[in-house]
């Protein structure tokens, strides 16, 4: 029985990475539609078509791979003659079209999270309300009524920050500033009480408690935006760490691992109950759409951030980049992109067997 839930719980992380993927891709078609641009197929899923229908000048597919899908659009590639080609469109159009898929990621991600919190009687502010015995951050100087609003260099603006700041700080090192009576307090640098996980690591240990802040609508919304906001950042942040060295390749997850991610997740919600399952695998599908919402409109080869550079030069420049140049670019930056996937893929196969 066990195995089962297992199977399906991998199945429906699969779905949902590919839902993520798929929004994505609506992204583009919305846009595309609006701005007067053919598409040709419109897909959910990828590889062989199961079953296809058109409507207008457009076919919509359902393919074999539950993996995302895509849009294509005529002469998004090559040169077309047609009045509603990708290329024959203004460039401001095709530049809100190319950012359209990154967008509607983020955009998710704020529903959801909104879907997620509107629970809540109360959240977690970054205010301090009292402080536990023995606290370092009081022995540093902190005072009630503080609020937290950097640590490490790191800007906190939400209770997300804050967790995600302290996790990636060093204990025994750790520098904040606070906001108290309307001015900034630099507190310096000191050591913070520590715990250890499983694998033996020191990771700093909570010693203060903070201001709750009561749920209203507005609230909720206003919220919802910040934690997604907080996200992106989170992003951001891990990319730097992974080109600064400070990140490895552990830390790293494809389809493969996301999946796995997202069962993973399932799986420790259900030993709680059904609803804290369902909360784990809605916070994953934030992280991941807002990861791939971000990552997506950074300007590399191959990403719609890459083809967003080229159109922004031509919006400058009043000329295009040659699009066999710009042809050439996105191959060798697909190949490479595809390359990566293989290995992340690969990895990620390895941990799973390895444990």
């Amino acid at each position: 029985m066990q195995v089962l839930i297992s199977v399906l719980l991998v199945i429906i992380g699969v779905l949902l990475f590919g839902f993520v993927i798929f929004f994505h891709e609506l992204g583009h078609f919305l846009l595309a539609k609006a701005a007067g641009i053919r598409v040709n197929e419109f897909a959910i899923g990828m590889g062989p078509k199961l079953f296809s229908l058109g409507r207008g000048e457009t076919q919509y597919a359902l393919r074999l791979l539950p993996i995302g899908g895509f849009c294509a659009m005529e002469g998004e590639d090559e040169a077309s003659d047609d009045a509603s080609a990708f290329g024959n469109k203004p460039v401001w159009r095709r530049i809100l079209v190319v950012a359209a898929g990154g967008i509607f990621n983020i955009v998710l991600g704020v529903v959801l999270m909104v879907i997620l919190l509107a629970p809540n009687k109360q959240f977690a502010t970054t205010t301090i309300s009292q402080f536990a015995e023995d606290s370092r951050l009081q022995a540093a100087g902190a005072q009630v009524g503080d609020r937290i609003v950097e640590i490490d260099g790191y800007a906190i603006y939400t209770d997300r920050d804050l967790s995600f700041a302290l996790a990636l700080a060093n204990p025994e090192q750790v520098s904040m500033v606070v906001e108290r009576e309307g001015g900034r307090l630099d507190l310096g640098s000191f050591a913070m009480n520590t715990r250890a996980t499983e694998d033996g690591k020191k990771i700093t240990a909570l010693d203060f408690f903070v201001v709750p802040e009561k749920s209203t609508p507005l609230v909720v919304l206003t919220r919802a935006c910040k934690d997604t906001f907080s996200m992106a950042r989170m992003v951001v942040e891990s990319l730097k760490g992974l080109l600064t060295g400070r990140f490895g390749l552990n830390e790293v997850a494809g389809p493969v691992g996301t999946a796995q991610a997202i069962s993973q997740a399932a799986g420790e919600g259900l030993a709680q109950g059904f609803g804290q399952a369902v909360k784990n695998i809605v916070m994953m599908m934030i992280l991941i759409t807002v990861n791939l919402g971000i990552v997506n409109l950074l300007p590399l080869p191959a990403l719609d951030g890459g083809r967003l550079l080229f159109l922004v030069w031509e919006g400058l420049t009043r000329r295009p980049v040659p699009a066999k140049y710009e042809g050439y670019v996105h191959a060798v930056g697909f190949v490479l992109l595809i390359g990566l996937m293989v290995l992340i893929t690969f990895h990620d196969i390895i941990k799973i067997v390895t444990g």
